[in-house]
């Protein structure tokens, strides 16, 4: 129950804002301010108390609500009361730098609430001084350590420019003009260079590390500890949660979350559990996991169990090395794949095993697998820890500190490698409960440079149990919020893929924006079938001029790249000056150039896919319409829907209904969501799809969206 005095301290933050701001309370708004402190009001303040179910609330809030004003004023002081700390989740970096840079520094000025936040970044996102202290100690040639390793695929080039750069970096961290975070440096770092700077946890020494005082992430990290509020990404908290929780973040059971932008929060899940690996590139790997090894033994006199583990490591990776061939042939000859002639260009043939079976002659190839680098694992994962003893209490193994130090980073990408192929072959061949969704598992041609590689995967099809045994059960309590939860007006859609309990509360607040005067919505009659896709290209060329001839500043949304190609490439060649299309350029740098074309009172059209329909704002003359092309259903030969679909239908249920059509409906939801950004913005969408309109599905799509002046004829 809400105290008395915390709804008073809720009332009053928000009026004073509203006050300072010379803004005027919004309905929805007000509603989910209300609704993120009921959902959080009786969360307990005793940290080995944890609730009876999950505290969790769904709330659905379109453009123009103030989600993140919304659930900070609610959440910030129910955090503080109960002792917790606050985790803010985004899933893009453009909200996370919003909300850091601009939404709760205005909270602060405005509310009248006392608090204080920082950005959590995972370790990727900052510099390894113990690297650039290498690779500048080599003096632009190979370091000794990473010499001794050159033919194992360790060996690093610093040329002349990295080596200025990284001078550069030295100078600016001494001199305290840098702190050591990507993000924060002035110029863009190009991924193959900062990848030589940074580290991951498994190859990280931490406090053993001789850099650890002055170490850029840890610096970072130890700040977490007192921050009222953390503002990170789903990746990060998934990535923690993966870890057992509290690794980077705080405990979970000290935690309330807000995951804003949720509807991404089961894919991330999804991806995040997955698991492939590559044969062939295995089986090269593990020659060079070999070598090292042996080489290993032949430069030191390693003593105690780290010599027995050196010595025994190039048997076993010989060993793994003949089962990869192995399951290669097996795997090709069961796979028998094929060029695909349906499409332009190169496509991945994929094989997926029906309900998850994997054959038993592969399973068994997949178990002795999983045997063995359990086994690589083991031993590598135990060399790794006698190396941090070496760096913290000198053991007398034949090596000394220094040398620890090299070659920990080394010995730790060994041990990650060989956990992700355990980790793979362990789900690959584990059998699935009854009952219960099965895993996608299924293989794929990959072009590995030098020839043709066979990429075994295996991923769940729901996020479901992931998400119920590593969050919704051990969060103090969680609030998921995004514009677009729904799906035919119902949460079912986004309850089947999180793993909502029907306990979970769930609410669409509305939003303040008028539709119907704001909004006109069109279907109109190309005279083509849509499935035809050359006559629905062809008549997309013909009557696009016409559609935008008013329009400064219009986005055109494909399902397929190669139809918003040959669109653009049939349109005549004055008009196609007017249009800039996704690929071209970066996606910053074409909305850049379309608003700066715009702002020069030029007509302008946005050709874009899918990324292009979420996420991108183009308030007022920016986009004053906004075409749809299609329908956006997805592709049905996608492995892990394929296999949900197959799971659904196993079950008696019906997948286009089920999953097609409501995925379809909330990316055009979505996709609608462009037009209007403000209350003041006004524009039309026109779907070229007529399916919205003769077919049953179309209709419930089409009440699903927002509430549009519609012309359907």
């Amino acid at each position: 129950m809400l105290s008395a005095e915390l709804k008073n301290v809720i009332q009053k933050a928000y009026t004073t804002f509203l006050e300072k701001k010379s803004l005027t309370a919004r309905y929805g708004q007000k509603m989910m301010i209300a609704e993120v402190a009921r959902n959080f009001a009786d969360i307990s303040t005793d940290e080995q108390e944890q609730p009876a179910e999950a505290v969790v609330a769904a709330i659905e809030a379109g453009t123009g609500t103030g989600k993140t004003v919304a659930y900070s004023i609610a959440a910030i002081p129910l955090a503080q009361h109960a002792e917790k700390q606050l985790v803010i989740s985004t899933a893009t970096v453009a909200l996370q730098e919003q909300i850091v840079n601009k939404d709760l520094p205005d909270l602060i000025a405005n509310s009248g609430l006392q608090f204080s936040f920082a950005l959590a970044k995972g370790r990727g996102r900052y510099l390894c001084l113990h690297k650039l202290d290498r690779h500048l100690e080599s003096q632009g040639k190979q370091s000794a350590m990473s010499d001794f390793f050159a033919e194992d695929g360790y060996a690093i080039d610093v040329n002349a420019e990295q080596h200025q750069l990284f001078q550069d970096m030295m100078e600016k961290l001494a001199a305290g003009h840098w702190d050591g975070d990507r993000d924060n440096w002035a110029q863009v770092l190009e991924e193959p260079t900062w990848s030589l700077l940074t580290t991951d946890h498994i190859q990280c020494a931490g406090r053993r590390c001789s850099h650890y005082q002055n170490c850029a992430f840890y610096k970072a990290r130890d700040g977490l500890d007192k921050t009222d509020v953390i503002v990170t990404n789903h990746d990060m908290v998934l990535a923690d949660l993966a870890l057992g929780g509290g690794k980077v973040l705080p405990e979970p059971s000290k935690t309330l979350y807000i995951f804003d932008e949720a509807h991404h929060l089961p894919d991330k899940a999804i991806s995040h559990f997955a698991h492939f690996t590559r044969l062939k590139a295995t089986r090269d790997w593990l020659t060079q996991v070999s070598k090292s090894a042996t080489k290993s033994i032949k430069q030191y006199v390693l003593m105690g169990e780290l010599g027995r583990l050196m010595e025994q490591v190039p048997e076993l990776a010989k060993q793994l090395h003949e089962q990869q061939q192995l399951i290669f042939i097996t795997c090709e000859q069961l796979a028998d794949f094929k060029p695909s002639t349906e499409y332009e260009g190169y496509e991945r043939p994929r094989y997926r095993f029906v309900d998850g079976i994997v054959p038993e002659g592969l399973r068994e190839q997949g178990i002795e697998l999983k045997k063995g680098f359990e086994q690589l694992t083991d031993k590598l994962a135990r060399i790794n820890e006698l190396l941090k003893k070496v760096l913290e209490d000198e053991l007398g193994l034949g090596i000394d500190r220094n040398t620890a130090e090299q070659w920990l980073p080394y010995f730790g990408s060994l041990f990650a490698r060989a956990e992700g192929n355990f980790n793979l072959w362990a789900v690959f061949t584990a059998e699935d409960k009854s009952g219960a969704p099965p895993t996608a598992r299924w293989m794929a041609l990959a072009d590995s440079g030098a020839g043709v590689d066979i990429e075994v995967c295996a991923s769940p099809i729901l996020a479901a149990d992931t998400l119920r045994a590593n969050l919704w059960y051990r969060a103090s309590g969680v609030v998921l919020t995004s514009a677009t939860l729904t799906a035919l007006g119902s949460f079912e859609r986004f309850r089947m893929r999180a793993g909502l309990l029907q306990s979970a509360k769930t609410v669409a607040v509305p939003s303040p924006f008028n539709f119907a005067k704001a909004g006109l919505l069109r279907v109109p009659d190309l005279g083509v079938d849509v499935r035809d896709v050359q006559a629905h290209s062809m008549a997309i060329v013909r009557e696009l001029p016409k559609l935008l001839e008013s329009a400064r500043g219009a986005l055109v949304l494909f399902s397929s790249r190669k139809q918003m190609q040959d669109v653009f490439e049939s349109l005549d060649r004055e008009w196609r000056k007017r249009v800039l299309m996704q690929g071209r350029l970066s996606r910053q740098e074409t909305i850049a150039k379309h608003k700066t074309n715009v702002d020069e009172g030029h007509h302008s059209v946005l050709f874009g896919l899918a990324s292009f329909a979420e996420g991108i704002d183009l308030p007022g003359s920016y986009c004053e319409h906004v075409v749809i092309a299609k329908i956006p259903f997805a592709v049905p030969d996608e492995p892990v829907e394929a296999a949900l679909a197959e799971w659904i239908e196993a079950r008696g249920g019906n997948p286009f209904m089920e999953i097609t059509v409501p995925d379809a409906s909330l990316k055009l939801v979505q996709a609608c969501g462009r037009l209007l950004r403000s209350e003041t913005d006004t524009g039309q969408i026109t779907i070229l799809d007529r399916r919205l309109v003769t077919q049953r599905y179309g209709k419930a799509i089409l009440n699903s969206l927002p509430a549009f002046t519609q012309q359907l004829t």
